[in-house]
């Protein structure tokens, strides 16, 4: 075996080449094969460089092959011993030994140098899956574009470290670590050209297409597989390599046109079969071919001989014609028009639309070389093609009638991936676990097939269903044991059963088929499987088999693995087979050539000689002739007859009621379920969407190409109202501009979807909600959808939804809304589990969860009523149909059984007609079904006196075949004069609906619609018309029904494509809804089927076991009932009356008799579809503002909704008030009707409108949904969900029947993948931790229950919240007791002055009256100035009212407001600490000491500085102590720069605190320091991690407000000074230090400056206007006063929309200044905060400054908005029992006691007890100040709140301190509260008191309480008793104050 020139001939390889040519050349019919020698030698220009490097081409390259052709054999692959790489080289995965990066998406923009003859290719190492790597490769070693003429060996550079000349790819690979377990070929790991992009960029190119690596055929024994697009037998399922890699080379010379003809690949996965990739940007060769070919598109031709494609590689091997390379063509029919159903779309029959294998398949192993010769005129005798399934082993040769069998390797494949271990089981090791042998699983299908009844098809789910019950079994001790993972000294024994040997199968196999009465025939063949299918064939012929459904050849030897392949015989099972492995696409070509080639003719011509009398169409004229005139006449006046009823006033139909647009309650839960999903998106901490950035909503709904849902999706949003709600439209809203937010996904989306991203993008304060309806319809890639032959429209949704555009938006928000989810839950989905939201149930545990007076009839529904044994069933099959069409097909072999049944039913339609028109003699060629139909449709308007009817759906897929049943329905209508009686529609999803003048006329006289122009644009619009309507199109693309539908027939939808999906939506068309009031129809769900998802979410309770009202399934037998006869409606008789048959639940009285049922009151229905939107006065209503409507009053606000919890069963939903008051009523027995009323239960719509449609499927159809799996789930529910993914394996655990839609999702998303033709498929990980988009939610429930309203209301909820997150509660109150303030012309200063005038400002007197609205309740200052006479004082409100909501009003935020936690947006990022140069969190801790004489004690606070904010503290050097807090100095002048610190006392608000001040000040700097207490320190600082905090000593954890103004106060004073000393070093005087700090409570949320304009005449005349300013504007304003440190205190107005010009005449006041202040510390040094104080602290401090002489200033033009924060604050205060933990609450009267009493303690501080007594209760201790305002209580160096009943004086007995004048004053009490050295004896006797007036004296302990009474000499002028002492209610510990009161002597 020497090495030898790959160019050089050789004598074995030549003789091979030779024999294989010339046998395809005797085979060949009509093309020529390629000359042998350009076989053998290479093109010219090639053959020098060949020599080069031929001769090292040694035996280790043959080697490989060797090993690895062996290795592809079902036996595990050898391992191979890779060399050890050299000592410190690099061994990193992506790296080459000297460690250099040749990751492509490393090297991708680096400039490579690549020697001449060389191309850049990428290689693939199975260590890193997502990675290329980047190899320089000679171009003479890689194949052409046809997969042929690659030199033989290696030539290739190492790009990243230069190395050059490596000659063995064993080498090379060694070079690169891709470390390889088996042999390096180059084969297997040179992947892709890399080509650069537009921008430089080498990126991924096309693959290398090697064409003998991929789909060589095994030389091996066990049967052909292939080692690349198959998982080996250790992993869990066929995993498919990328798409580009799936596409062959086919051969050129194959003719594109070829119908099942020519074999595919063995192995070739249905992926293969896609379209073609782009070569090097070229056409493929398939797309040329399909060019050059067209004509050979219209027949089926039989394929010859191939050319031969390529020389065989080896001397020493066969070269395996099974290779697609020799002798196959992979491609039936192009896939011209659906791509998005490829050849691998598993159909139900058995995953069966693989790939169809016919032609000359070949095996290497048959020694003989004999070929198998199918015989001529197979389906002529056989009446059927013959479907042969590769089984186990090799499959020989077969030459001859080629066209006449299919063959398929799905079997094959179901084997293969049956061996797969489960992953499962994989990290337990389970290596001793062997995978259930060859001959047991072909034993097991023997058994399958023998237990099939004679109309059953096998179904590959059901294999390897039981494949995986028989390895459980037989390995359940081994499982379980691995399943406990408990360590093993040795492996398990395995399994002590003895294997079952090949000898013995077909002796078993041949026991087994022995009982089936030979429908499965046993050949056992002793040599190999060419002597069993020539034996088959030969019985074929001889007519011995024609009993036979399945034939097993089983070729069993001692010494040689088992070969076996089935063949299919049995006629229907062979035909339904061979059609199922049709696409779509493929399915719809061969129907139109059958059509237009007139292969159908001969089947019309038989149908003709049926009828008694001769041709049909002779009886129709016959028959048009003799009745026309008088028939006609006849007709057209009952048709008629409505508008004359109407006109003479006699009886007319009142059922006609469409109730559209009613909003139900489920569509309201579901539409808040949709927006909790949002907002939890919003609150997660992944800042993915910032809810409150925006300010709008605006949307686009995609929908499917069909005009009908476009109009139908138009018509929901127009009645919904939502675009006015949104704002996006005014109240003149025209269709065309409503047409811009629906986009039909067809060739002209395109220009839509461009204006919607242009709007996102322009509008970044919108969000945009892209709504994906009826989402599971293309999910086609939109890689696939560039071939040429694509249409227009596929793969759009992937290219649109998809777009980087639309992903990357912050402000766009994809919802797909879809009945069937199943392929958007995939391994690779973009949709989080979390982000799902499924419909709810009506029912959890026997309770209504909705009250809906509908009830929804879905598919479990329509299941449980064939279990029903007492009615008819609502699923039903026609067997006379049936039998008819297998007769036929038996007769028509050739024509496709959807041609057969598609003109057999036509022919019952048009028999049926002619029966029910008078020719009776033609019931006999009708069913009773169709009979049945055709009579109540006729009937059905003659019944009713307006001529309403119902609707009857003939569902026919295929459009071409819907348009012959059209033509010949409407002419067999016309010769019966039947055309006013009932139109024919032809519902095509390309066009509008088109329906006769007659109509049209009738429709607009029910629906009352004065439109000339009108036309019926929906189906929903064609309520209560008798009609056909013919529904075409491959899917139902979302098109609604309206409820007059009464027949649902399904016989002719495409059986053969049996997914879940596509059998859900077909029976979706007949989804319903029913009065709920009706009890009959009460039925019992037992067999819930997945898609109705009869379960909550996971949001809601996911255990239940969910059962509808009147359950009965306790009383149901467990034995599953033997369904009745009647489900074969054939065996009923006509007078059954199956179209007004009820159905009752099994429990129901016996007596219940139909009649018993009819008298019952029945309410009218609502519609069926999913137009409930809302109601039809909604529109309107959004118009007129403040409007009370009907739905206003029971649907909650819009805040209530989104901020309590309501529960959605008090939501009571209107009726529309244009209910007929008929309408509920519809007995005909109930004597006190009159015949109005009877004439209307006459009507054929109303009955058809309380009862769910009947639906007539196909047997097959019929029997998997009405049988169970084992699990009790309908068999559909384990269908493959979607022809466009696969099972991840075969060991897969059977799906449960009490699995919710959540746990299904779950389900679907582990065990199913994505094929390459989904959009999906490439969405997997790529380093991140997931792949889900988190923008995407998905929606899913039933077909036809109301999701379109849901979301549409979604969209009208969200826009309400949106509006309502950027608007708040700001308190809106007038200001109070302005009654009492001096009526003074004097006018201080000029209204449009900017700042006040120092000396004029001193001369203004202080207003001690408080005005501030939340002191409403607090006791009145009395001044001399004051009208003592108000006697009267008016109260604000009145008691009961005092502690009522304050008054609010809804303000849209400013861009300067200040924010809570909830707040985000790019700006604020790093303010809030999301900065990248600092870590989150990171800050330090300071303490930081002063001490304070008042206290006694040294006050110890702490600070938590951040790292950015450290700029603003001075720290000591060495040991980075914290000294000072920077002050500017008074003179600086910055716009940027906020001078006055701002302190910010919270409590119990971290999160709604209103502390992110960015926006407020504008961006200025500025020093923030929130005053937090020591227990909430941490909780503060994680939701303000970026935040200054200064942290109070643990002794003031439960003190009020006073202690943090105290603290502040005190603390920024010590800093001051210490600032001064600092700052005196560097020469700045003290008193240049800036004094100032900002004191602002935790809900000051935007600021407003008035704007005075005195341009009028007169001086005293002016305008005014209100603005929202910033904060920053108004502080540096403030601050830029003249002689700003003259002023002790500056504040501003409270804002109420109520102010008046009065109030701001003068510009600035002196008087009391609350909320937001700026204090001078420096000024105020000696008054200090109380910091015992919980309540008026402000005005107690504000009183003692201006007795200290200091001034303060309100500036007037100034307002600060106060928002309304329901938590925190002052709220946080509880007062309790100490005693009981239980929380009861204690009234204010028991806050006080005697001492020593066993009064109850509260836990709570001694101040609070105090203050809140004296609130409510002072009129104990001073009972003659109760309203009388001109004698108030004498306060003394405080003010304390004693009520708003009871007025105060305030004194201060500071010397030299301003006071009132209280000469001639009488006061009627004296409060000294905790009176100090300065009050004393003579201070009081100054003052006089009523006879009465009563004295409270305050104090810390009695001690005090006895000492101030001595040294304030009292006693000689009050009168003391010992009763007359109390104390707050404390305990001892807790330091309770006391009382002492007396009264004036």
């Amino acid at each position: 075996m020497g090495n030898s020139y790959a160019g050089q001939l050789k004598t074995t390889r030549f003789e091979e080449v030779l024999h294989n040519s010339i046998e395809a050349s005797l085979r060949s019919n009509n093309l020529v094969p390629r000359p042998i020698f350009s076989q053998l030698y290479l093109e010219a220009e090639q053959q020098l460089s060949s020599l080069e490097v031929g001769s090292r081409v040694d035996n280790e390259e043959e080697e490989e092959e060797e090993e690895e052709e062996s290795s592809e054999s079902s036996s595990p692959p050898l391992s191979y011993q890779m060399k050890l790489p050299p000592e410190g080289c690099c061994t990193t995965d992506g790296f080459c030994q000297a460690g250099k990066d040749l990751r492509l998406v490393s090297v991708s923009n680096d400039q490579i140098e690549v020697p001449s003859g060389f191309l850049l290719v990428g290689a693939k190492s199975p260590n890193l899956p997502d990675h290329l790597l980047v190899c320089a490769v000679d171009k003479r070693f890689l194949p052409d574009d046809n997969g042929r003429n690659a030199l033989l060996g290696f030539s290739g550079n190492c790009v990243g470290c230069g190395k050059k000349g490596f000659c063995y790819f064993t080498e090379f690979s060694n070079h690169i670590n891709l470390k390889l377990t088996t042999q390096p070929k180059k084969q297997k790991h040179l992947k892709y050209y890399l080509v650069r992009n537009a921008q430089g960029a080498l990126t991924k190119g096309s693959v290398i297409c090697w064409k003998g690596a991929e789909f060589r055929g095994r030389q091996a024994s066990s049967g052909p597989c292939s080692s690349t697009l198959f998982q080996p037998p250790e992993s869990s399922g066929p995993t498919l390599t990328s798409t580009s890699e799936l596409v062959p080379a086919p051969n050129p010379s194959a003719p594109a046109g070829t119908q099942q003809t020519g074999t595919i690949s063995d192995h070739l996965p249905s992926t293969a079969a896609l379209g073609s990739t782009v070569y090097n940007g070229k056409d493929s060769p398939k797309q040329q071919l399909v060019k050059n070919n067209l004509p050979a598109l219209t027949r089926p031709s039989v394929l010859g001989t191939l050319t031969n494609s390529g020389p065989p590689k080896k001397r020493h091997k066969g070269w395996s014609p099974e290779s697609p390379s020799s002798t196959e063509t992979w491609n039936l029919q192009p896939n011209l028009q659906t791509p998005n159903r490829n050849k691998n779309d598993v159909g139900g029959l058995s995953c069966l639309t693989h790939s169809t294998l016919v032609g000359p398949v070949s095996s290497p192993m048959v020694a003989s070389g004999e070929p198998v010769s199918v015989p001529d005129n197979l389906v002529k005798i056989c009446k059927a093609k013959p479907v042969i399934f590769k089984g186990h082993g090799n499959f020989p040769y077969l030459c001859g009638n080629l066209n006449d069998i299919i063959v398929s390797p799905l079997l094959y494949t179901c084997y293969r991936n049956s061996q797969s271990i489960s992953r499962a089981y994989e990290q337990y090791g389970a290596s001793t676990i062997q995978p259930i042998s060859e001959e047991m699983q072909l034993l097991l299908t023997v058994y399958y097939l023998v237990q099939l009844a004679p109309d059953q098809v096998p179904l590959i789910e059901d294999l390897e269903q039981i494949f995986m019950r028989s390895w459980r079994e037989s390995h359940l001790s081994e499982i379980r044991q691995y399943q406990q993972a408990i360590p093993q000294a040795f492996p398990l024994v395995p399994s002590q059963i003895a294997p079952m040997t090949s000898a013995q199968l077909p002796w078993l196999a041949g026991l087994a088929a022995s009982s089936c009465n030979d429908s499965v025939h046993i050949i056992e063949c002793s040599y190999s499987l060419a002597e069993g299918l020539s034996e088959m064939f030969k019985l074929l012929i001889e007519g011995k088999l024609v009993k036979t459904n399945y034939v097993v050849i089983i070729c069993a030897c001692r010494n040689r693995a088992l070969d076996s392949c089935i063949v299919v015989t049995g006629k229907y099972q062979a035909r339904v087979l061979s059609e199922s492995m049709l696409t779509p696409a493929e399915y719809q070509k061969e129907v139109n050539y059958q059509l237009v080639t007139g292969k159908v003719e001969t089947l019309g011509s038989f149908f003709s000689t049926l009828c008694p009398d001769g041709d049909i169409e002779v009886l129709l004229d016959k028959f048009y002739q003799e009745n026309q005139g008088q028939r006609s006449s006849s007709l057209s006046t009952s048709v008629n007859k409505p508008t004359a009823l109407d006109i003479t006033g006699t009886a007319v139909c009142t059922s006609y009621n469409v109730e559209r647009h009613q909003l139900r309650p489920f569509q309201l839960a579901v539409a808040q379920k949709l927006l909790s999903h949002v907002c939890s998106i919003a609150d997660s901490s992944t800042q993915n969407l910032d809810l409150g950035s925006f300010e709008k909503v605006d949307f686009l709904i995609c929908v499917p190409p069909s005009e009908v849902t476009y109009q139908q999706t138009l018509f929901h949003l127009w009645h919904s109202g939502v675009l006015l709600e949104l704002g996006l439209e005014k109240e003149h809203l025209t269709k065309q501009r409503m047409e811009q937010y629906v986009v039909k996904l067809d060739a002209e989306a395109q220009t839509k979807f461009k204006v919607f991203l242009q709007n996102s993008m322009q509008n970044p304060h919108t969000l945009f909600v892209l709504i994906h309806d009826h989402a599971h319809w293309d999910l086609v890639s939109a890689v696939h959808s560039l071939y040429p032959q694509a249409e227009p429209s596929v793969g759009l949704v992937d290219r649109l939804l998809n777009c980087r555009e639309v992903k990357e938006a912050p402000n766009i928000l994809t919802l797909h809304v879809t009945s069937f989810p199943y392929a958007l839950q995939t391994q690779h989905t973009h949709i989080s589990p979390y982000n799902e939201i499924h419909w709810p149930s009506s029912y959890s545990n026997g309770i209504d969860l909705y009250h809906e007076n509908k009830k929804y009839f879905g598919l479990s529904e329509f299941i449980e009523s064939t279990l029903s044994g007492h009615s008819l069933p609502l699923l039903r099959y026609d067997s006379s149909f049936e039998a008819m069409v297998m007769a036929l097909g038996k007769r028509f072999p050739r024509l496709h059984s959807a041609v057969i049944r598609t003109f057999v039913l036509v022919q019952h339609y048009s028999a049926a007609m002619m029966a029910v028109s008078g020719l009776s003699q033609m019931k006999n060629y009708t069913s009773v079904e169709t009979l049945e139909i055709i009579q109540n449709l006729i009937n059905s308007s003659r019944q009713c006196p307006s001529g309403h009817g119902f609707m009857v759906v003939l569902r026919i897929p295929c459009i071409p075949l819907a348009a012959v049943a059209y033509e010949r329905l409407y002419h067999v209508r016309e010769r019966l004069s039947l055309a006013d009686n009932f139109e024919i529609i032809l519902g095509n999803p390309n066009s509008g609906i088109t329906i006769g003048k007659h109509f049209v006329e009738q429709l607009k006289i029910w629906q009352k619609i004065e439109d000339a122009e009108w036309r019926p644009q929906t189906y929903l619009e064609l309520e209560g018309l008798p009609c056909i309507l013919i529904f075409s199109g491959m899917d139902p693309q979302g098109e609604a029904l309206p409820r007059s539908l009464r027949y649902c027939d399904l016989r002719l939808i495409n059986s053969s494509c049996l997914v879940r999906t596509a059998l859900e939506q077909e029976l979706g068309l007949a989804a319903y809804f029913v009065s709920s009031e009706i009890h009959v129809e009460k039925v019992v769900v037992n067999d819930v089927l997945e898609s109705d998802p009869e379960k909550l979410s996971s949001t809601d309770n996911e255990d239940e076991e969910i059962v509808t009202e009147g359950s009965t399934s306790e009383k149901r037998s467990p034995v599953k009932r033997e369904r009745s006869r009647s489900h074969d409606s054939a065996s009923s008789s006509l007078s059954s009356k199956a179209s007004s048959a009820v159905f009752c639940i099994e429990s129901s009285p016996p007596l219940a008799t139909p009649g018993d049922i009819a008298k019952s009151p029945h309410q009218v229905l609502s519609s069926s579809t999913e137009d409930n939107a809302n109601n039809c006065e909604r529109q309107r209503q959004k118009l007129e503002k403040g409007a009370q409507t009907v739905i206003s009053k029971h649907l909650p606000a819009a805040a209530e909704q989104l901020d309590s919890k309501q529960n959605i069963k008090s939501v009571q939903i209107s009726i529309n008030s244009s209910s007929s008051p008929f309408s509920s009523s519809s007995s005909s027995s109930a004597p006190t009707h009159n015949s109005f009323v009877l004439q209307t239960s006459q009507c054929s719509m109303t009955k058809a409108s309380k009862q769910p449609p009947i639906v007539f499927l196909p047997k097959l159809v019929y029997d998997i949904i009405t049988s169970t799996d084992s699990s009790g789930l309908p068999k559909s529910s384990s269908l493959l969900p979607y022809h466009s993914v696969m099972w991840a394996s075969s060991f897969r655990p059977v799906m449960s029947k009490m699995m919710t839609c959540t746990e299904q999702s779950l389900y679907y998303r582990q065990w199913t993948v994505p094929k390459p033709i989904h959009m999906d498929y490439n969405n997997r990980n790529e380093g991140r931790m997931d792949t889900f988009h988190p923008r995407r939610l998905l929606l899913s429930g039933p077909p036809q229950i109301g999701k379109t309203g849901a979301y549409l209301q979604f969209l009208s909820i969200l826009s309400r919240m949106l509006i309502r997150l950027t608007e708040v509660d700001v308190y809106d109150e007038e200001e109070i007791n302005i009654q009492l303030q001096e009526e003074s012309d004097q006018c201080y200063h000029q209204p449009g002055d900017m700042w006040p005038d120092l000396e004029t400002f001193k001369k203004i007197p202080f207003d001690y009256t408080i005005h501030d609205p939340k002191y409403e309740d607090a006791s009145l200052i009395c001044t001399r100035l004051q009208n003592m006479n108000s006697e009267d004082r008016s109260m604000g409100r009145k008691q009961e009212d005092m502690y009522m909501r304050r008054q609010t009003t809804r303000m849209r935020l400013s861009k300067y407001a200040a924010y809570n936690t909830y707040h985000h947006c790019e700006q604020c990022h790093q303010y809030m600490g999301f900065n990248p140069r600092y870590q989150l969190y990171e800050s330090t801790l300071h303490a930081f000491a002063f001490s304070y004489s008042m206290l006694g004690e040294e006050i110890q606070l702490h600070f938590i500085i951040p790292k950015s904010k450290e700029h603003h503290f001075v720290f000591s050097q060495p040991g980075r102590q914290l000294e000072s807090m920077r002050l500017p100095l008074v003179t600086d002048k910055s716009q940027d720069y906020i001078k006055s610190p701002t302190f910010t006392p919270t409590t119990g608000r971290h999160e709604h605190g209103l502390f992110n001040l960015y926006h407020a000040m504008d961006g200025a700097s500025h020093l923030h320091v929130l005053v937090v207490k020591e227990y909430e320190m941490a909780i503060y600082k994680k939701y303000w991690p970026n935040h200054i905090m200064l942290v109070l000593p643990s002794i003031f954890n439960s003190a009020g407000v006073g202690a943090a103004h105290f603290l502040i106060k005190e603390l920024s004073y010590h800093n001051l000074e210490l600032e001064r000393n600092r700052q005196e070093e560097l020469g700045i005087k003290p008193q240049d230090i800036w004094p100032f700090i900002v004191i602002s409570d935790d809900s000051c949320v935007m600021w407003n400056a008035v704007e005075i304009d005195c341009s009028g005449d007169r001086k005293s005349e002016y305008t005014w206007t209100e603005r929202n300013v910033s904060l920053k504007q108004i502080l540096l304003h403030i601050e830029a006063t003249p002689n700003v440190t003259h002023y002790a205190l500056i504040g501003m107005r409270k804002w109420s929309s109520k102010t008046n010009s009065g109030e701001i005449r003068e510009p600035f006041s002196c008087c009391h200044v609350h909320d937001f202040i700026m204090l001078n510390v420096d000024l105020t040094q000696n008054v200090q905060y109380n910091q015992n104080r919980f309540m008026c602290d402000d005005v107690d401090f504000n009183l003692r400054a201006h007795s200290a002489g200091l001034l303060i200033c309100r500036f007037n033009r100034f307002s600060v908005m106060k928002k309304q924060i329901a938590v925190g604050g002052h709220r946080s205060f509880h007062i309790k029992s100490k005693v009981s933990e239980t929380p009861v609450s204690t009234a204010p009267a028991q806050y006080i006691c005697a001492p020593d009493s066993k009064h109850t303690f509260l836990a709570a501080p001694a101040q609070l007890l105090l203050e809140k007594y004296l609130q409510y209760h002072s009129h104990r201790f001073f009972p003659l100040s109760l309203k009388n305002y001109s004698h108030p209580v004498l306060s003394v160096d405080c003010y304390l709140n004693l009520g708003p009943q009871i007025a105060v004086c305030y004194v201060s007995s500071r010397p030299h301190s301003l006071n009132i004048s209280c000469s001639g004053l009488m006061f009627s009490g004296l409060l000294l509260y905790l009176c100090d050295s300065f009050v004393v004896a003579s201070f009081l006797k100054k003052f006089h008191f009523l006879k009465g007036a009563t004295l409270c004296v305050i104090c810390q302990d009695r001690n005090s309480l006895r000492q101030t009474v001595v040294r304030l000499e009292l006693e000689d002028e009050w009168q003391f008793r010992l009763r007359d002492e109390f104390q707050t209610a404390n305990a001892k510990e807790d330091r309770p104050l006391f009382f002492l009161t007396g009264r004036h002597i």
